[in-house]
């Protein structure tokens, strides 16, 4: 039998792994490779992923961890991912799978807010429970509390650090009066309401009315979770947006005062003079005999979604990798026959990827997982430099998209609304026919929106109003892979969860974003 050779990770690690592109692609392709188990957790593709962290923002890093859900990473890379910032740790730590002496050796170097994670799962060995309750002292017990042990330092001992016969004192100290709380709960009411505010990242830092040890440390983006604390989609999706809430449905586990359902509310808080976003402020309550509280978990079949993409993802990427080699002749020289088959088969490819970037999009939002930045976005430079790349499809159709002279700044994630604008643009386009021009207007929409009015392609004339949204069947003389419904279903659902809409008329498509903030030129973020 033929020895087979997987280069796989000998290609990534071959890669750029230095520049501003090359460190989060390679940083995406390394963590699926290993979370997935496809290539073993080599020291020096860990040691790759580690000295590339810096630069790899935090959203890509974020995103790659929960795109692990479902996997079993091995340890070496939950321990990379769970020591990072929070966003990140968070998705790995819900789930991963690792050995009692692994998890232990793992505590010390976690933040207090991702060994709260692991607090509110019950599936960890028994061993780690107690390992965790060690912390509870160093996690949840701030200032320097020696004076009240009642000795003072014998000799020897140095001044101002802890010692460990301190450290053991408090610790006990700490269980003492956790049990104590637990039974003055035990024979008290509940708590009924309590207020809290969370950092900018969205994890609660100060809370008044319950005890804080349940409290503190939870995240707005704690939906979905199989077992322990956890919040529903409605607070995951406000945050995303910057935009407060209402009756969003919390459970806390445990036996505290906090513990049960609550309805939640809050609001954004952002910073006078800067107008940076600082957190939010909120209540909780408890839900009345005719509410319900309930977190929603998100649909299965997203869920299911989202990991079919995943599973479907490198492997196109690595087959348009190895038909752009083919074709650019960099293993030997190649017949012409043969290159222009690789060129076909990875421009198909390319489709394809885009196809699958479609179909994560739409899982992402139904699930409520699309994570979303703010900015402000000037919109003809963009949308000059996505009608540049759709010139080769409007030269084969013999037909044009005309901008407006003027430019608009909107406000909201710049790559959401890129993907947006071009994916809704590819569609139009593709529907041309000889001689057709769509023109372009811009609009202010009252004082909050800006409004993109575009001409409708006549080939879509046939289907009166929103009836185009189902035509996902006609794709013999449609240039997108999913359809045409598809890819307008997708932008107005994109559109919704950046604080606008996508209107369908019958001669006209008006789509509507967040307005920006007056603000100096230097703020907008250029292509």
């Amino acid at each position: 039998m033929p020895l087979r050779f997987d280069d796989t990770l000998e290609t990534v690690l071959a890669g750029d792994l230095r520049s501003a592109t090359g460190a989060p692609l390679a940083w995406r392709q390394l963590v699926d490779l290993l979370g997935r188990g496809r290539v073993s957790a080599e020291p020096r593709a860990l040691e790759a992923l580690d000295s590339i962290r810096d630069s790899v923002p935090l959203t890509v890093r974020a995103a790659s961890a929960r795109a692990l859900e479902g996997a079993q990473p091995p340890a070496d890379l939950v321990r990379l991912l769970a020591i990072d910032d929070l966003s990140v740790a968070v998705p790995i730590l819900r789930e991963a799978k690792m050995s009692e002496h692994e998890w232990i050796a793992l505590l010390p170097a976690l933040a207090p807010g991702a060994r709260h994670v692991l607090r509110n799962r019950r599936d960890l060995p028994p061993g780690v429970a107690r390992a965790l309750e060690s912390f509870g002292a160093v996690d949840f017990v701030l200032a320097d509390q020696r004076g009240d042990t009642g000795r003072a330092p014998e000799d020897g001992e140095p001044e101002g650090l802890f010692a460990v016969a301190d450290l053991v004192a408090r610790i006990e100290a700490y269980h003492r009066d956790r049990d104590a709380a637990k039974a003055a709960v035990s024979g008290s009411e509940r708590a009924r309401n309590f207020r809290f505010e969370t950092d900018a990242a969205g994890v609660v830092r100060w809370v008044d009315g319950v005890s804080r040890p349940p409290v503190i440390g939870l995240s707005l983006d704690l939906q979905g979770l199989a077992r322990g604390s956890r919040l529903d989609g409605v607070a995951a999706g406000a945050f995303r947006r910057r935009a407060g809430f209402t009756n969003a449905r919390l459970t806390i586990e445990g036996e505290s005062d906090a513990a049960g359902d609550w309805l939640v509310s809050a609001l954004p808080a952002f910073e006078p003079i800067t107008g940076r976003f600082t957190g939010y402020r909120g209540t909780a309550r408890r839900p009345r005999a005719d509410e319900r509280a309930e977190p929603v978990r998100p649909p299965i079949e997203a869920d299911a979604l989202r990991q079919i993409v995943h599973e479907l993802r490198t492997p196109t990427n690595a087959i348009a990798g190895f038909a752009e080699m083919i074709e650019t002749q960099m293993l030997g020289p190649v017949a012409e026959p043969y290159r222009d088959r690789a060129a076909v088969i990875r421009a198909q490819a390319r489709e394809l990827l885009g196809a699958i970037d479609d179909l994560d999009l739409a899982a992402r939002i139904e699930s409520a997982a699309l994570s979303l930045g703010q900015g402000r976005v000037a919109l003809r430079p963009l949308l000059a430099a996505i009608v540049a790349d759709l010139g080769e499809l409007l030269t084969l159709r013999g037909s044009a998209i005309l901008l407006p002279e003027e430019d608009m700044i909107v406000s909201g994630d710049r790559r959401a609304i890129e993907r947006l604008l071009a994916r809704l643009l590819a569609t139009l386009a593709s529907a041309t026919g000889q001689g057709e021009r769509l023109q372009l207007r811009f609009a202010q929409d009252g004082e909050r929106h800006v409004a993109i009015r575009i001409a409708r392609p006549q080939a879509l004339g046939q289907y009166p109003g929103e009836a185009v949204l189902g035509i996902d069947d006609e794709q013999d003389e449609d240039g997108t892979l999913l359809g045409t419904g598809f890819a307008l279903r997708l932008a107005r659902n994109l559109a919704r969860e950046l604080g606008g809409g996508l209107v369908i008329a019958p001669d006209l498509l008006t789509l509507r974003l967040p307005a920006a903030a007056p603000g100096t030129r230097e703020q907008v973020q250029q292509n």
